[in-house]
């Protein structure tokens, strides 16, 4: 999970420009609502990897730097969760399960099923959700930088969910977020900070205004309360867990725990935090991942 301090961070138009990113559009799932998802039409024939991504972030945002890599072994989809980018607008509370339950409407209507579910961070537990609620679905997992649960124990997971409901309780819907937090932004724009915003800097930020504050905290809130630990170990598809081994978000013990508790999981590990899916090298591991899990269905 990100941080969220205040503070924008720039970076001049001349050095980095906007990055290169597959189209999206909006897409109505029939009886439950209208999201936005970006795709790559992989090689003829290829499987379909769907890339969840993590709180905070949308399609976009944590997954620029893999979509050429993984795109030219697999297809794509690469939806906004939820209150996320783009995401889908709702009332209602924000669960876990329910955006585990939009993508599997998103796979059927897209007929790409069953697909190999990535996720990152928050993309973590609702792939292994996706897994849980419809197996027929899920060919495959390659979970990063994520793990069984966030908080450990009930009591912490308790009282920080309770912090988290009265948060979300105090902010109107349709609330948005106007900065980029710096965590984020010092990664990506290498730390300097110009007087001009460029088209990088400026997409990153329209992209964190997209959010609705309330789902965003509501998913705060829910990731905080997940554990998947009483039924991790049912799960029965090829399981890759890309470790981040610098990662104080969720620390690399947790996630090693994550792939000993499912039967056959391998481990891979990148030396990055928990913003690894900034790092160039980040579509590399993803798409190792990929096949990895690929060559075991």
């Amino acid at each position: 999970m990100v941080a969220l301090p205040t503070e924008i961070a720039w970076l001049d138009t001349e050095e980095v420009p906007g990055p290169a990113l597959p189209l999206g559009e909006r897409v109505l799932l029939e009886g439950r609502g209208t999201t936005f998802v970006r795709r790559v039409k992989g090689p003829a024939g290829a499987p379909t990897v769907l890339l969840i991504h993590g709180w905070c972030a949308s399609g976009g945002l944590n997954w620029f730097q893999a979509f050429d890599a993984v795109g030219e072994r697999f297809s794509i989809l690469a939806p906004d969760l939820r209150g996320h980018g783009r995401g889908m607008r709702t009332p209602e509370r924000f669960r876990l399960r329910d955006c585990a339950d939009d993508l599997a409407a998103l796979i059927e209507s897209e007929k790409c099923g069953p697909v190999i579910a990535v996720g990152y961070s928050m993309g973590g537990p609702v792939a292994q959700l996706l897994w849980k609620r419809h197996p027929h679905l899920v060919s495959g997992l390659v979970l990063c930088a994520t793990g069984s649960e966030f908080v450990s124990g009930y009591p912490a997971r308790a009282t920080f969910a309770a912090a988290m409901t009265i948060a979300s309780r105090g902010l109107r819907i349709g609330g948005h977020m106007n900065f980029v937090p710096h965590a984020i932004g010092k990664r990506i724009f290498g730390g300097r900070a110009p007087t001009r915003p460029s088209s990088f800097a400026g997409w990153v930020r329209d992209e964190f205004r997209r959010h609705d504050l309330r789902l965003v905290t509501e998913a705060g809130r829910a990731v905080s309360a997940f554990s998947s630990g009483r039924w991790i170990g049912r799960i029965n598809v090829p399981t890759t867990v890309l470790v981040t081994t610098n990662d104080r978000a969720v620390n690399a013990e947790n996630q090693e725990q994550l792939a000993h508790a499912i039967p056959g999981a391998r481990i891979m590990r990148m030396d990055e935090t928990h913003l690894a899916c900034t790092s160039p090298e980040f579509g590399k591991r993803i798409l190792k991942a990929c096949l990895d899990v690929q060559d075991r269905i």
